[in-house]
């Protein structure tokens, strides 16, 4: 057991990304919106919503399973 003296570093917060979903974030986190407003999990790892198509926006609420991704862009040349 380590003596009061010793500090352990903060562990580094993990996010894991994905292409077509949300960025998974180990928690409990506070997420601040574009209008200052603060919303807070204390889940242990919450889903970011990054297509913003979820009614319950910050958190995703698999909205974007609904829908089927963009097609590729092409360069018009």
């Amino acid at each position: 057991m380590p003596n009061s003296s010793e500090r352990r570093e903060p562990r580094p917060c993990r996010i894991t990304a994905d292409r077509t979903g949300p960025l998974l974030v180990e928690g409990p986190v506070e997420v601040t919106d574009a209008d200052g407003v603060v919303h807070t999990s204390r889940r242990f790892q919450v889903a970011i919503c990054t297509c913003r198509r979820s009614r319950a926006y910050p958190w995703c609420d698999t909205s974007h399973r609904r829908h089927s991704p963009a097609p590729p862009r092409t360069d018009p040349s």
